[in-house]
């Protein structure tokens, strides 16, 4: 055959046309080659419409994300409403009462509870004296001689040096003969705040902290305030008397409430040292004196049973520098459960009020 078939030469060999023919804008439609597969990239929009295919996935997930922020942001709204309305409820008031914040009331006074542990005194006094919210520290002794003098001239010179402000924190003892525990919560004589901190000798609370936890008891300065909390549960209930429970720390965390927080490092009003020491039944004193043992929990029945609200815990590290005290003995939690039961018993009445409110600071916290 002379001729040519389809492309295809007389000597059978193929006629190729280069790809600068088929791109050309000056090639006639005529000449190029049809592609099916380069029409289905078009009308898939592979080639000329790849960029709006993009761009609309794109403000497709951008507005996914903008929905899933503002729900975000609704949650948060409503967390927050919840908050304050149960705040509200538990008789916080976010402006402090005119006695709290007058000057004549400002900071707060560390009441220390010691007892034949000097090296811990030291380290403790000195510790507080740095807090600029100290306006006051008060030794509770409990000992039948009194401190020495050396130890009075050292703590002294150690509070001025340690202070950071240039009102010096006034320190004092408060001497008792007796060793009673009942002496923590006595009337301190010529109190300059309102605010006490109660701690005992061998725990320590960074200063902010410290100062952070007084402005949340500021808010509600009728109730307790501290970093240890606790709990109790209605155990069993045999004819018509209740036996309850008394939980640490483990049965906190676990249970997700608590009911007290203990004064080993709590900060209270400086009126419940005269009801717990002229208002509250002897029989109570009596039962502290006797068992050298539970006056935290008498210092909480008796604040639960004036307020009716529950305690604060607010979250935060303290560090406790002793190595031995009450609540390593064995029996420790045997002893609770009734001391527990028996002040009930002696109140009448279970005051106690359990919450799973905690106070955080968020300047110094990443989860809250």
């Amino acid at each position: 055959m002379t001729g040519m078939r389809d492309g295809v030469s007389a000597g059978g060999g193929i006629n190729i046309l280069s790809l600068n023919s088929i791109s050309s804008g000056s090639s006639s439609s005529s000449n190029a080659l049809y592609s099916p597969a380069k029409e289905k990239a078009i009308t898939r929009g592979v080639y000329n419409n790849r960029s709006p295919v993009i761009l609309r996935r794109c403000r497709k997930l951008l507005g996914a994300a903008k929905v899933k922020l503002l729900l975000g942001v609704c949650v948060l709204f409503a967390l927050f409403l919840i908050a304050s309305r149960t705040g509200a409820l538990m008789g916080w008031n976010p402006h402090p009462s005119s006695s709290v914040s007058s000057p004549s009331r400002g900071g707060y006074t560390v009441l220390i509870n010691t007892w034949k542990r000097n090296s811990l005194l030291k380290q403790a006094v000195a510790h507080y004296a740095s807090c600029s919210g100290a306006d006051a520290i008060r030794v509770i002794w409990s000992e039948r001689d009194p401190p020495s003098d050396s130890l009075k001239a050292y703590l002294r010179k150690i509070v001025l040096s340690k202070s950071q402000s240039a009102h010096k924190p006034n320190f004092r003892f408060d001497l008792n003969e007796e060793d009673n525990l009942n002496n923590r919560f006595k009337p301190i004589k010529n109190p300059r705040t309102d605010a006490i901190f109660s701690v005992d000798d061998d725990v320590v609370v960074p200063c902010h902290t410290l100062d952070f936890t007084f402005t949340v008891w500021q808010s509600a300065p009728d109730t307790m305030v501290g970093f240890v909390p606790r709990m109790h549960w209605l155990d069993e209930e045999k004819d018509g008397v209740a036996y309850y429970n008394y939980g640490g720390w483990w049965s906190v965390w676990w249970m997700g409430t608590y009911s007290m927080v203990l004064s080993k490092a709590a900060f209270f009003h400086r009126k419940y040292l005269d009801l717990y020491t002229y208002q509250m039944p002897s029989s109570i004193h009596d039962y502290v004196t006797r068992e050298r043992n539970c006056e935290d929990i008498a210092m909480s029945l008796l604040v639960a049973n004036a307020t009716g609200a529950p305690p604060i815990w607010v979250k935060g590290k303290i560090y406790e520098i002793g190595a031995t005290g009450i609540s390593s003995l064995n029996g420790h939690n045997n002893r609770r459960n009734k001391c527990l039961n028996d002040f009930i018993s002696l109140y009448g009445t279970m005051p106690l009020v359990s919450t799973n409110l905690k106070a955080v600071d968020a300047q110094h916290e990443w989860f809250w």
